[in-house]
């Protein structure tokens, strides 16, 4: 059964829906009136001259205008598809007469696709309510990559825990260090496991990790021995194959790479990380550690092992990412903004993970890092379905 809170948020999805549904539907409307208000002052204006039924159509039209600028605001506002940047280039180009028209169809079906997808997904809930679909065997372990903690307010993994949480899953976070080696974290997680184990009761946990974290994982379990705790390792747009950026950033003097590495470690260390070593970390996630690290720590029997990975359609998919895409690119081949599609190969290939639009998804998309819904992926269906999956195998 949902909770309270759960049952709460569907009721305020569906009166977000109905707002935007009015508020585009008013959009509509003033648009063909002030259609029909300028078309009454020509047909007036040619017939009659400028009489007072010229003047009146013109005041009616600027009152619709105004009406319009209002709504295409409050439409800006309420849709949760127009980023932030977006917003404000609407704001700044919607006074200009005929550019705003053509804005209010852009934002217009915005809204429209954000209609569709929150109506598809409530009435998915609806069905699944009962199902517990990521009821799961065992836990959940989310393990987060570099560069990042599991903070309480700022959550690494976005709206997915959430969301699978209200579909039954048990959930926890790897809490391992941003900047900690691939040894030092692996220990970090195996205390985790053990409390995990402790408190539910269970023998083995699930682990869903992205990018280095499934490096930490893969060390946990066959480098710490922990295989007989872990029923299965889902890494996502991790490097098992390193990335060829890394290399690339290696090539810098030592000097500078290690100043930059103790800026890094010195910030970290503020954010919480007991032993920050970036150096060490960082050229973990090079091609030759990854050749010796696989060589060294193979999978282990009993643990089912799978992979994930998403694919990049061009530079401009992501504002963050565009410059090591394009490098990474040129280097080695398609990849997220990181790591490429064949260093995320690992176990049973799950498959590639992308958009049919331009855009294409990311590293960071894959972790709802920016919190968008984009046409053709929905992050959280994602990872809904690689635990029902689980829970379909025995898991």
């Amino acid at each position: 059964m949902r909770s309270t809170y759960d049952k709460f948020l569907t009721a305020a999805e569906r009166v977000h829906v109905h707002l935007l549904r009015l508020l585009t539907v008013f959009l509509t409307v003033s648009m063909w009136l002030m259609a029909l208000c300028l078309g009454a002052v020509w047909y007036q204006w040619a017939k009659h001259g400028f009489e007072i039924s010229v003047i009146i159509f013109l005041i009616l039209f600027g009152l619709l205008y105004a009406v319009f600028q209002g709504l295409m605001v409050w439409l800006c506002l309420m849709s949760r598809r127009l980023r932030i940047a977006k917003r404000v280039l609407v704001w700044t180009f919607m006074w200009i007469p005929l550019v705003n028209v053509g804005l209010a169809f852009y934002v217009r079906g915005l809204a429209r696709q954000e209609i569709d997808h929150t109506l598809y997904k409530i009435g998915l809930d609806d069905v699944r309510k009962e199902q517990s679909v990521c009821a799961t065997r065992y836990p959940i372990l989310l393990v987060h990559g570099v560069g990042f903690r599991d903070f309480h307010y700022f959550n690494y993994w976005g709206r997915i825990p959430r969301e699978l949480a209200r579909n039954g899953a048990r959930v926890y976070y790897g809490h391992q260090e941003a900047w900690g080696t691939v040894e030092n974290n692996a220990r970090i997680l195996r205390d985790k496991i053990c409390e995990i184990l402790k408190e539910t009761g269970c023998k083995k946990v699930n682990i869903i990790a992205h990018s280095k974290g499934g490096l930490d994982s893969r060390y946990l379990i066959s480098g710490l021995h922990m295989e007989e705790s872990v029923a299965s390792l889902t890494t996502i747009n991790t490097p098992h194959r390193g990335s060829a950026l890394v290399d690339f950033l290696e090539r810098l003097p030592d000097r500078v790479y290690r100043w930059v590495c103790r800026l890094i470690d010195l910030y970290f260390g503020r954010l919480g990380d007991v032993n920050p070593d970036a150096y060490r970390a960082s050229r973990q996630l090079s091609k030759v550690y990854a050749a010796e690290f696989n060589r060294l720590y193979g999978d282990k029997e009993g643990v089912y092992y799978q992979s994930f990975t998403s694919l990049m359609r061009s530079g401009f998919s992501s504002k963050l990412l565009c410059v090591p895409y394009w490098v990474l690119k040129k280097l080695d081949g398609p990849n997220d903004g990181l790591v490429t599609v064949e260093s995320a190969r690992w176990g049973v290939f799950r498959g590639m993970v992308t958009s049919k639009r331009l855009r294409g998804i990311s590293h960071g998309d894959m972790i709802d890092l920016t919190r968008e819904d984009y046409e053709g992926f929905d992050v959280k269906e994602f990872y809904v379905k690689v635990a029902a999956d689980l829970k379909e195998r025995g898991f």
